[in-house]
């Protein structure tokens, strides 16, 4: 859904958020936890085209998943952070819900595929292990199998996705969150441009918890990770994640991608990233922002 027409005296203009998937991905409820349910969306097809449609002013913002408590990082994204500058200015935790969707008029016991991401499959195995008659199909996305479903009007088979989803193709629910683990949350980062960040930059609330994510690589000689992560322990700063990339060019190296808690404006942070500009061979600050809930 793209924003149309000129833009109305005395209104600011709406959001447009790009986002990978189709409407009514997780991905969506992601985007209006952070910018509001009148927000715009802009679905694309790939995670790169994400970046880009944000970089080439198509979206005035991007949200991407960066990781999920069961399924781990999503490693292309962190790959893409540091191809494009586009700086993390929030995150937010959507609980994953995964819902048995199909058309209208579907009874359950007709169902026998059930169509979906292979993620969102792999996480309502115990479903399929009591209704051994149904069959898993591997689809690319969660939303995108809901609106095949309709679209087609398959009345053998169902799909697994977010309720707005269901809402979204005006599909039933069969049955309500199949998934296994009810702890299933994944992380969300929304993107800016640089220049919007420069312009909200003397609009921080100290009251806030903020957190920093940053990426860095140093020499592959024996302590130079203890080294560089000492520069904040020094300063009792918490990493509450480090993740390893390959560093492309150099084999069997690798940037370290690490959030800890505190704004970079802070001075024990000013003071660890100063340290550790002294050690690694390349640091990059990729945004401050508020601890999502």
């Amino acid at each position: 859904m793209k924003t149309g027409g000129k833009k109305q005296a005395g209104r600011s203009r709406r959001e447009l958020a790009a986002f990978q998937g189709e409407r009514g991905a997780f991905s969506e409820v992601a985007v209006r936890n952070l910018l509001g349910e009148g927000a715009d969306v802009l679905p694309c097809p790939r995670f790169e085209d994400v970046f880009l449609a944000l970089e080439k002013g198509r979206a005035s913002a991007a949200v991407i998943p960066i990781e999920n408590t069961l399924a781990g990082s999503v490693h292309e994204n962190y790959d893409h952070l540091l191809k494009y500058e586009l700086p993390i200015v929030a995150e937010t935790h959507v609980r994953i819900v995964h819902n048995l969707i199909a058309l209208p008029s579907a009874r359950f016991s007709a169902v026998r595929r059930v169509y979906s991401h292979p993620v969102a499959l792999n996480q309502c195995t115990v479903f399929f292990a009591r209704h051994p008659g149904i069959e898993r199909v591997p689809f690319y996305d969660t939303a995108g199998s809901v609106k095949m479903i309709m679209e087609e009007r398959l009345t053998d088979a169902a799909a697994i996705a977010s309720s707005v989803a269901a809402d979204i193709y005006g599909a039933r629910i069969l049955r309500r969150s199949i998934e296994d683990d009810r702890r299933n949350f994944t992380r969300f980062f929304l993107l800016r441009r640089p220049e919007w960040t420069r312009r909200s930059a003397a609009r921080r609330d100290s009251a806030r918890q903020w957190k920093t994510s940053l990426v860095f690589s140093t020499r592959n000689v024996p302590g130079a990770l203890f080294r560089s992560l000492s520069a904040f322990a020094l300063r009792d700063l918490n990493l509450s994640k480090i993740e390893s990339r390959p560093l492309r060019g150099k084999p069997w190296e690798y940037l370290f991608y690490v959030d800890f808690s505190g704004h970079v404006d802070d001075p024990a942070a000013r003071n660890a990233l100063g340290h550790l500009r002294e050690l690694a061979d390349f640091l990059r600050v990729l945004g401050s922002y508020p601890q999502g809930a």
